[in-house]
């Protein structure tokens, strides 16, 4: 089933509107809990639009499982972090625990979209999965919300630059809603 039109010009709208806020580094001027704030609102419209709005919530459901499992190969952004902690420009409790969980669910999203399992064991795989990137994501999030109300929040100021710019304003939130989205279609299949 295609995304209608408007969504579509929805969802493109948003990422431009990302890019523009990342290139602007406008993030960076305001005030460090913006950042966190902004990515609650924007997982927060994205969990409501899944409810409220029906040619949205008849598209997501109509994805194969294994796509919406596949888009979190995403997290790979984990080896970056890793980098930028080596080049000393994020600190060690963001970048390390982070990195190495989103690679480590990007990994297992791999094993478990791909990997020729039953219909049983791929729905309790996927639950599995979804469990363990779901609380991977609020991890790393959380660390943020630790910097980003804390004196050191300038060590996340990658964070508020492209191309990291995008995970707060773009991916994470399609990442955290993608994961209630799992949690609701395997309930409602009686996983």
């Amino acid at each position: 089933m295609p995304l209608p039109l408007a969504l579509r010009v929805a969802l493109w709208s948003w990422l431009l509107a990302a890019l523009a806020v990342g290139r602007s580094e406008i993030l960076a001027r305001l005030p460090a809990p913006v950042t966190p704030a902004v990515l609650a609102a924007l997982t927060g419209a994205l969990v409501l639009a899944y409810r409220l709005i029906g040619s949205f919530r008849a598209w997501v459901d109509s994805l194969d499982l294994r796509a919406i499992v596949l888009f979190h190969v995403t997290r790979f952004v984990g080896f970056y972090f890793l980098v930028l902690f080596w080049r000393g420009d994020l600190p060690y409790a963001f970048a390390v625990p982070g990195g190495l969980g989103d690679i480590a669910v990007a990994v297992l999203a791999l094993v478990v979209a791909l990997l020729p399992f039953s219909d049983f064991n791929r729905a309790r795989f996927t639950y599995l999965w979804n469990v363990i990137g779901f609380i991977d994501l609020l991890l790393v999030v959380g660390t943020a919300l630790r910097f980003a109300f804390s004196r050191q929040s300038y060590e996340l100021a990658e964070l508020t630059r492209l191309s990291l710019s995008l995970l707060p304003t773009f991916l994470v939130p399609l990442l955290l809603a993608s994961h209630l989205a799992i949690f609701a279609r395997l309930k409602r299949a009686g996983t």
